[in-house]
């Protein structure tokens, strides 16, 4: 009995693969095997990156609570102090937004929260 060749499997297969690394440099679009290594490597890296993005962006917004705190004359952690203690329920990224787009209400917040 003659063995079983994965043809069409094969071929389907490794066109999904040269689709998914069109557009990248040299024999990495066009070899199956460098095209493979180089989609297993990107999609680890859009794993991976989907993390970090995360943190880098907390970084970023706890960067920019802490200097609006300071000219509002409080620190980062006093502040985040004092919204737990009062009671108010917004989050960095909302506190960072208002920090940059609306610094009265930022300072609004601020004083709420060193009263209560």
């Amino acid at each position: 009995m003659p063995r079983v060749k994965g043809g069409t499997i094969t071929r389907r297969r490794h066109k999904k693969v040269l689709k998914l690394t069109k557009g990248m440099y040299g024999s990495r679009s066009t070899l199956y095997r460098r095209a493979n290594e180089a989609m297993l490597k990107s999609l680890w890296y859009a794993y991976r990156d989907r993390r970090t993005r995360k943190r880098d962006l907390r970084r970023l917004w706890i960067a920019r609570i802490n200097a609006a705190a300071r000219l509002n004359g409080t620190t980062y952690s006093r502040l985040i102090y004092d919204l737990k203690q009062s009671g108010i329920g917004l989050n960095r990224k909302i506190l960072a937004d208002l920090a940059v787009r609306d610094p009265k209400a930022f300072s609004e917040v601020v004083k709420t929260a060193a009263k209560g």
